[in-house]
């Protein structure tokens, strides 16, 4: 098994053509191991690690090089960017009443969406300062007095109707968030730094695309993002070059531009697109519909092809499609497209009954894209149909949502699906990188493919034929009480490994660890009257429910990382649970129903105290030659609570590395900490306190030094929505 495994891993190498000592795409290699051949850094000495550098996200200079970003102008040291036609603003102009703040309105509120999403919403002061801080969390860059304006003049002109909340509110509310103005705009990243050719590339929230000297993290080049919209949160890809072409950087904007820099200088590839750049809110995409399409994690390269997934509304459920899509990685022409929502005459369409495929919106791969480079595959997860509550109005299974789908990679044609999530009404999008690895099973070797998700299960397929490795079983599940919902009688079930999260509540399993913190949880659940059931129970029509997984899992777009000689998965989860419930909304506006008055996590929100017994988060190895459990141990300690209970693990977004020396690396929790594991047993053996909470995926890499450096990203924020009290890269190394 070690040798074949081992072969494996090498034939990425092999197949990519790069350094084994670089970390040159998101996932390290193409298939998404996140696996390091690396051995410098070891059990016997990860104690040691010290910093080496820092380098500060937020340049010095940040609110001009914002404001540069905006009004399109060179700035300071960054490489000059290609003037971009702004879209029309004819819509808007009609739609936005003149007033005090109008103008900056519609400047800073088309960052990520087009303004008529805001147009069409109505909210209370409230609601919109808590949208107007959630942009500011996702990354909005904005003086403070500039912000209260914008809400001032949103509620003014869009105050809410009395209605129950939708649409970004809504959201927001739903995913529990309490959104924090950050003091001196330090700004979110959940960025995963990549090594190649001698250098460091990295995406900043400050409309900055960067490239650092991984010995001293010195900047050598920085590229300011045109126009609004800000770089992909979760990194850049780089493209090695094919001997007649330089490498190139690649990266997607939140407002749908795809950039093409050459990788040493840091220079526009001005044969792609016009001056290295392309819009990719194509017509075939658009519909003519008006919505949000951009990037948060990094597209995929394969032979001279960039492949991309994109960001669109979860709500409404019209909008931009969510396909994905190739494009020539010198010209930026369209090579190919992949249809999310099936056409009428394609596969799939069947399972939209009613008319419900059109002009729809989600399907998307919002997270992260593989490539079985040897067999020209490539595996795309998607997310669930929007709106992702409700499917009244999309009646049937709704392929391809929180699906699996292998295509040929040369020509977007599907090869193969698997349906995680029928007709997904509970959010639980397929978002990880799909692992490619190999499985000894019954005395054969078998291509891989791994995924985990927020419904808190792991699936094995070959990922050649599709055939599931270990059993799935199709298993009843609750019926929705909501008028007009038919939700699937059954949902797929892993039969041999068990779930990796908390699947259910009852009032026995209410949290303990303080007497208080008991009085509260049981006092939450009876004054709002909530109902329990197990995962796939449907919101409830007019009762709130206390839904585990919740909406962020189980795990996350944080996924996996897999040690081939040892043959283990490692998957980090949490236990957060989802409160919600549907109501008749007395404008339906396309949408009979909104959230309830009781929706978020199911927790305190002042202490970040669940309101079940821990833990609360774990990371777990899987042994993928038996599909079971190997060792799954708390990740993440509660500070708040005394010495002896707060071992609890901990809620966490990001992800996991693996070394060939028998190390995990590992950030992610809200504690603010990152850790190494022993990957045979899951002990820790190193811990160090950062300035956040560090919700990325690390990388590791061995520089022209000769020193192997572990790099990660401490911002907080997320949707777990830490405090935002450091926007920085640090690498550890062992002292010379």
């Amino acid at each position: 098994m070690r040798r074949i495994a081992l072969f494996t891993f090498m034939s990425f190498v092999a197949v990519r053509g790069f350094s084994q000592t670089d970390w040159p795409t998101y996932g390290h290699d193409a298939g998404g191991l996140r696996y390091s051949p690396l051995k410098q850094i070891d059990a016997t000495n990860v104690a040691k690690l010290k910093v080496a550098w820092v380098y500060h996200l937020k340049p010095t200079n940040a609110s001009e090089t914002t404001t540069a970003a905006r009004s399109a102008r060179p700035h300071g040291q960054a490489v000059r960017r290609p003037d971009f036609q702004q879209e029309s603003a004819s819509k808007d102009e009609v739609s936005f009443p003149q007033g005090k703040g109008r103008d900056a309105t519609k400047g800073v509120c088309s960052t990520c969406h087009s303004t008529n999403i805001f147009v069409q919403q109505r909210h209370t002061r409230e609601e919109w300062s808590s949208i107007v801080d959630n942009m500011v969390s996702k990354g909005l860059e904005a003086p403070d007095d500039e912000l209260d304006e914008i809400t001032d003049y949103l509620a003014v002109n869009f105050p809410r109707q009395e209605s129950p909340p939708h649409g970004a509110a809504a959201h927001h509310k739903a995913e529990g968030l309490i959104p924090r103005r950050r003091a001196g705009h330090i700004l979110s990243s959940e960025m995963t730094p990549i090594v190649a050719g001698g250098l460091m590339y990295l995406s900043s929230p400050y409309h900055r695309i960067v490239a650092l000297d991984p010995v001293t993290g010195k900047e050598v080049w920085s590229y300011i993002t045109p126009g609004s919209g800000l770089p992909s949160l979760r990194g850049v890809e780089y493209w090695p070059g094919d001997g007649a072409h330089r490498p190139e950087v690649l990266c997607g904007t939140r407002d749908g531009k795809l950039i093409a820099l050459f990788a040493k200088t840091g220079e526009p590839v001005e044969s792609f697109g016009t001056n290295g750049v392309i819009d990719m809110k194509t017509p075939e995409v658009m519909k003519g519909q008006i919505g949000l399409l951009g990037m948060t994690s990094p597209p995929i390269t394969y032979k001279n092809f960039v492949i991309t997934g994109s960001i669109v509304p979860e709500s409404p459920g019209t909008g931009p499609s969510g396909d994905v899509r190739a494009w020539d990685v010198l010209t930026g022409k369209l090579v190919w497209s992949f249809h999310s929502i099936p056409r009428p005459g394609e596969k799939g369409h069947e399972t939209w009954l009613d008319d419900g495929w059109k002009n729809r919106t989600g399907v998307n791969v919002w997270g992260f894209l593989t490539v079985d480079e040897a067999r020209g595959i490539v595996y795309m997860p998607f997310g669930a149909p929007s709106w992702d509550r409700y499917g009244g109005d999309r009646k049937g299974d709704n392929l391809f949502g929180t699906t699996l789908v292998a295509a040929d990679a040369n020509t977007g044609k599907e090869l193969w699906h698997f349906q995680i999530v029928h007709h997904d009404i509970w959010d639980y999008d397929l978002e990880s990188a799909p692992v490619l690895l190999e499985i000894k099973h019954r005395f054969k070797r078998i291509p891989a493919v791994a995924i985990v998700s927020k419904n808190g299960m792991a699936f094995f397929f070959n990922r050649v034929t599709g055939k599931p490795i270990y059993p799935i079983e199709e298993r009843p599940v609750p019926k929705s009480d909501v008028p007009g919902e038919v939700a699937s009688l059954t949902q797929p079930f892993p039969v041999v490994t068990p779930p990796l999260a908390r699947q259910n509540f009852t009032m026995q399993d209410i949290a303990t660890v303080r007497p208080e913190h008991e009085v509260f949880c049981r006092d939450f659940v009876a004054k709002n009257n909530m109902v329990f059931g197990p995962i796939y129970t449907a919101v409830p029509y007019q009762r709130t429910l206390v839904s585990f997984p919740g909406s962020v899992g189980g795990p996350n777009w944080g996924g996996a990382s897999f040690n081939p000689a040892l043959g283990l998965l490692f998957v980090n989860t949490q236990d957060l649970g989802q409160l919600e419930s549907l109501v008749p909304r007395s404008e339906p506006a396309g949408m009979p129903y909104g959230f309830g008055p009781v929706t978020g996590r199911f927790w305190n929100a002042e202490l970040r105290l669940p309101c079940q017994q821990p833990p609360w988060g774990q990371l777990l190895a899987i042994n993928v030659k038996t599909g079971k459990i190997a060792w799954q141990v708390p990740l993440g300690i509660t500070d708040s609570l005394p010495q002896g209970k707060q071992n609890t693990g901990r809620p966490n977004l990001g992800g996991s590395i693996a070394t060939a020396s028998g190390l995990v690396f590992i950030g992610a929790t809200d504690d603010s900490r990152f850790r190494a594991f022993d990957a045979k047993t899951g002990a820790e053996l190193w811990s160090v306190k950062l300035g956040a909470a560090a919700h990325a995926v690390p990388a590791t890499y061995q520089a022209k030094d000769g020193k192997q450096y572990v790099v990660i990203t401490s911002a907080g924020g997320s949707d777990i929505d830490d405090p935002i009290t450091d926007s920085s890269v640090i690498a550890f190394a062992l002292p010379n």
